[in-house]
C-alpha cells in the first residue's frame, strides 16, 4: 500500500514538472514574440553629450519602422570660449528583424544650436582711440542630414549602440557684432573645436539605455 502511494506521488510529481515546464516554455515563447513598441531612454555621445530619446515601433509593415526623437542641452567651456548647445533630432529607424530590436539603420535630420561667447575680444573705439578687452558672442546653427547604423537589445531594459555621420555645411569662421562698455565692434572668429565637428558635417556616435514597454 505504501509502495502504491509512493508510486502515485512520483507520477503526480513527474506530471506536474512536465506541465510546469510546458507552461514556462510557452510563456518564454510568448514573451519573445511580444513587440515592445515604446522606448524611453538616455544617450551619451556625440553630438548629444547627454540627452534623452523616445522611440515608437509602428504596428504596421511587420514592425520594421520606428520613428524617433532625440533632445539634449548642455554647456561647454574651454580657454576663453563658453558654449551653450542644444541638439534636436528626429527620423526613422528600420529594424532588420520584426521585434523592434536588433540591428537597424536610420535616417533623419538634426539641428545643433550653439550660443558661443568669446571672452577675450579686443574692442576698439575709433573716436577716442581707446581699446578694451571684453566679451561678446553669436549663435551658430547647424542643420544636418543624418544616417546611422547600430544595434538595440530587446527586453524591458534595453541597451543601444549607434554610429553614423551628419552631412551639412559647417562654416570655418563666425562674423558678428558685439558691444562691451559702450563700444561696438565687428569680429571674425574661428568656429570652436566642438566634439566630432568637421568641415562637411559631424560625427555621430552614441551609447544608450532605457526602458521598453
Amino acid at each position: 500500500m505504501k509502495l502504491f502511494r509512493n508510486g502515485i506521488l512520483f507520477v503526480f510529481f513527474i506530471f506536474s514538472s512536465a506541465l510546469f515546464s510546458q507552461e514556462t516554455d510557452m510563456a518564454t515563447k510568448l514573451d519573445s514574440l511580444t513587440v515592445k513598441r515604446f522606448s524611453i531612454g538616455a544617450k551619451i555621445g556625440i553630438p548629444s553629450i547627454v540627452g534623452g530619446s523616445v522611440e515608437i515601433v509602428l504596428p504596421i509593415l511587420n514592425n520594421h519602422f520606428a520613428p524617433y526623437v532625440n533632445y539634449s542641452r548642455f554647456s561647454l567651456s574651454f580657454r576663453e570660449v563658453e558654449t551653450s548647445l542644444s541638439s534636436t533630432g528626429f527620423g526613422v529607424k528600420y529594424y532588420f528583424g520584426e521585434k523592434g530590436s536588433g540591428f537597424f539603420i536610420s535616417v533623419g535630420r538634426n539641428t545643433l544650436e550653439t550660443d558661443i561667447t568669446f571672452g577675450d575680444l579686443l574692442f576698439v573705439d575709433n573716436t577716442s582711440l581707446r581699446s578694451i578687452i571684453g566679451s561678446g558672442g553669436t549663435l551658430l546653427k547647424i542643420n544636418t542630414s543624418n544616417i546611422k547604423m547600430g544595434v538595440k537589445t530587446g527586453g524591458s531594459i534595453y541597451f543601444l549602440f549607434e554610429l553614423g555621420y551628419g552631412i551639412g555645411e559647417i562654416p570655418n569662421e563666425l562674423k558678428f557684432m558685439a558691444t562691451s562698455n559702450g563700444i561696438t565692434d565687428s569680429f571674425i572668429e574661428e568656429v570652436p573645436s566642438l566634439p566630432g565637428l568637421g568641415n562637411n558635417g559631424i560625427l555621430l556616435g552614441n551609447v544608450g539605455f532605457g526602458i521598453s514597454f
